[in-house]
């Protein structure tokens, strides 16, 4: 049976650390903590967890942090987590099944990473990361923000999910500092790292700017297809923000040089045409990300109700607005399928319910 080194950096988590560490502590064979310069107690919550406790001074670089942590790892693999992530019960019982199951040949493991979830906690938004990593394979951390894993060798998938349960309340301005004295000084961004630089900018509503950063990184064509498709996306949304849907649509169109059409794409483009009322072009897009099969073990950013309940539930109103009453009740319950407790689902059902009692 493999072992695991659990390596996590951590600043002023104690809120959530516990509760990380109490889903996963039994399912690995160390934990590594990398500690940045908490002022609360941190490092005290560790310490019930480990004697590992390492304090590195922040430098404004998440690789060289996690880096750190790595290099004080001392079994077969190195597994990675942040504070507000969590292992659930039944992802637990698949990650001890894959580990126990890991071959020598098996240089890192990809698992899904879920960030969003339904009225019901299921995860409706996730994308596979690499999760673990053979020790002395030279994996390395590579970007002062939005860091990733540079690997080589064989890769496997596993079904066990990690879920991200953030308690945070607003989005700081940290990493768009960082991108910024990174410029100020005369750094050179890489691709990916310009691509999450125009992502930040629209994060914080500055959107011309964001364009030409992220039309500047899709003209380069250096970066990764996922980081292109998601890109257009980002770019599309800084032309609705500044009334622009005819360039939003253009953005999205520009993911079809990349791949396939995908449902996300699809119901992007038709909430634009939802948003400037043209109901039934809407309904055309919608329409065709229902006919389009979901693939997920290729890193790319999957949000699952695109796949069945968002598509639905907005064909149901775009049909009721094109007057079309029997397609509209149709979708609102092909909707109800997918999330049964959603709460547009059933507003609409009392919206139908009081029009059948009208006449």
């Amino acid at each position: 049976m493999a072992t695991v080194s659990l390596c996590m950096i951590v600043k002023n988590e104690e809120k959530v650390l516990a509760r990380c560490l109490d889903s996963v502590a039994d399912c690995v064979d160390e934990i590594v903590i990398a500690d940045t310069g908490s002022t609360d107690a941190t490092k005290e919550i560790a310490a019930k967890y480990t004697d590992k406790i390492y304090d590195f001074p922040w430098i404004d670089d998440f690789s060289a942090a996690r880096n750190f942590s790595f290099s004080k790892a001392t079994k077969d693999f190195i597994m990675w987590l942040d504070a507000d992530d969590v292992l659930t019960e039944d992802n637990r019982e698949l990650f001890l099944k894959m580990k126990n199951a890991l071959s020598q040949d098996v240089d890192s493991v990809m698992m899904p990473y879920q960030t969003a979830f339904d009225e019901e906690g299921n995860p409706v938004f996730s994308y596979y990361r690499e999760r673990l990593v053979r020790r002395g394979s030279g994996a390395v951390w590579k970007g002062r923000v939005h860091e990733a894993m540079v690997h080589v060798g064989r890769r496997i998938f596993s079904d066990a999910a990690i879920r991200h349960c953030s308690v945070k309340t607003f989005y700081s301005d940290r990493n768009l500092k960082i991108y910024e004295s990174q410029i100020a000084a005369g750094e050179r961004l890489e691709p990916r790292d310009r691509f999450y630089y125009g992502r930040e900018l629209y994060y914080h509503r500055r959107y011309e700017e964001a364009k030409r950063v992220l039309k500047d990184f899709l003209d380069s064509k250096e970066g990764w297809s996922e980081n292109n498709i998601e890109a257009c996306k980002i770019l599309s949304y800084c032309f609705t923000e500044t009334n622009d849907p005819d360039g939003g649509v253009r953005a999205l169109t520009r993911t079809f040089c990349y791949d396939t059409p995908r449902a996300e794409t699809c119901c992007e483009i038709g909430s634009i045409f939802l948003k400037i009322k043209n109901y039934r072009l809407a309904a055309f897009w919608y329409e065709l990300a229902l006919k389009i099969p979901k693939e997920e073990k290729f890193g790319a950013f999957v949000s699952e109700d695109c796949y069945g309940y968002l598509p639905c539930i907005q064909l149901c109103v775009c049909y009721d607005k094109l007057g079309d009453r029997v397609k509209a009740e149709e979708y609102n319950r092909r909707a109800g399928t997918y999330r049964p407790k959603s709460r547009a689902y059933l507003l609409n059902l009392e919206y139908f319910r009081r029009l059948s009692e009208n006449h």
